[in-house]
């Protein structure tokens, strides 16, 4: 019977192709609906994941995913020592999911050249620092700040005076690789300075925080502080999987709890969305805009599939009474006509995803469509698209598009066969 079915539904396809068939304007237009909802479905979860993710790594390439700190540094530029311990080092270190971790080291100061002065926040690093975001960002120059043979000659003995700064902080200071500037910092036993040269420079589309950061060898917080070397302001660690981020935290917290009982050293646990809720709230709120957006998309493309079925079913009355006369019941007659349906869905989703992924592949390559990073955080608008999600709407646009014709198919069971083949 199925092999029947198939029959006649490409048989009425066939009529449609060649041009025989008076509903072939209704089927273009739930051909192109499908098409055209498809496209915009693909097009707006590709920019939805890639502005997520875009801003995301902007934001972790400051920040690292989870920064152990402190328990009484709380929004706060100055900071009280973390001390890495073995024993500390040891449990953070066997945590699942814990690909590395940084020392890091934060002075707040002011930074002055004969032009200007402007405050920032000069981040102190050692060997343990991943470079691979500030070597994507950086515009000229080196991030090799701490080799030693880059050692300022005017510095403390073993430290290096090289400083990676942000195009935005080099424009206002009017400095340009290889120059020196002063930066201030405030102390309980006064100003204190310290020089440094410009051995690279960044440009990110966080501009706030290409305004704050300036990146320098740790030793300088840690004599500033009088610290040892084993005393960080916070330890950032980088996960392999950012979807357990919630989870790894939760681990090292149950960790630290556990160390701070030990030794009376109470420590926080803070994932970056903690640290800067407002961001990712702002992000979450995305997900609400895809929602609307997939909604009113199988909407449309319902509407547009539901109308060309029944155009179809209404100009094959006098074929639906001649086949219920032959003896086909009402399920054998539905299913012609939604595999017939079917086959219109397939076709205006291979369009769309056509349509779809040539646009997000020209935008992918080319950045054609810019943005104001000010506004935005990022200079263009970001796609990425996984074959995961891809699978996922057409999947469920597949199937939201078959569910809604099973019921307007119940259409054919309304035809009386005498009064069908009367009419014709």
């Amino acid at each position: 019977m199925a092999k029947f079915e198939l029959f006649i539904a490409n048989r009425f396809n066939r009529e449609e192709r060649d041009n025989k068939s008076m509903s072939r304007p209704a089927v273009r237009i739930a051909i192109i609906g499908i098409t055209l909802g498809l496209a915009v479905m693909l097009i707006s979860i590709a920019v939805i994941i890639g502005f997520k993710s875009e801003v995301r790594n902007q934001i972790i390439g400051f920040g690292s995913h989870i920064q152990v700190m402190s328990y009484n540094n709380y929004n706060s530029l100055q900071t009280e020592p973390v001390n890495l311990t073995p024993q500390l080092d040891s449990l953070l270190k066997t945590t699942p999911n814990v690909n590395d971790i940084q020392h890091i080291a934060t002075q707040p100061g002011i930074i002055h050249t004969e032009e200007a002065f402007q405050g920032i926040l000069l981040k102190g690093v050692d060997s343990t620092y991943n470079w691979e975001f500030f070597s994507q960002n950086l515009i000229e120059g080196t991030t090799d700040i701490l080799s030693p043979c880059l050692r300022g000659t005017s510095g403390a003995e073993g430290v290096n005076n090289s400083s990676l700064i942000s195009s935005s902080i080099a424009r206002t200071m009017n400095l340009t690789v290889g120059d020196s500037y002063t930066v201030y910092f405030a102390s309980n036993s006064g100003l204190r300075a310290r020089k440094f040269t410009v051995s690279g420079i960044y440009q990110t589309t966080f501009a706030d925080y290409d305004k704050l950061y300036i990146i320098t060898d740790i030793n300088h917080i840690q004599r500033l502080n009088r610290w040892e070397k084993n005393q960080f302001s916070s330890l950032e660690i980088l996960v392999d999987d950012y979807s357990r981020l919630n989870q790894t935290a939760a681990d090292l917290f149950n960790k630290i709890i556990l160390y701070s009982h030990n030794t009376d050293i109470l420590y926080r646990v803070e994932t970056i969305e903690t640290l800067t809720p407002q961001i990712f709230d702002w992000l979450d709120m995305l997900d609400m805009n895809a929602i609307v957006i997939i909604i009113l998309m199988l909407a449309v493309s319902g509407f547009c599939v539901i109308s060309g079925l029944l155009i179809l079913i209404l100009e094959r009355s006098a074929t639906i009474g001649l086949l219920k006369s032959l003896g086909a019941n009402n399920w054998t007659i539905r299913k012609i006509f939604l595999t017939q349906s079917a086959y219109l869905i397939s076709r205006g989703m291979l369009w769309g995803n056509i349509i779809g992924i040539t646009i997000i592949a020209i935008q992918y390559f080319t950045h054609a469509i810019p943005l104001d990073p000010t506004s935005y955080y990022v200079d263009h608008v970001p796609v990425q698209l996984s074959i995961s999600a891809w699978l996922l709407i057409n999947i469920g646009l597949a199937a939201a598009s078959i569910l809604m014709l099973v019921g307007p198919s119940y259409f054919v069971t309304r035809i009386s066969p005498a009064e069908a083949m009367r009419k014709e």
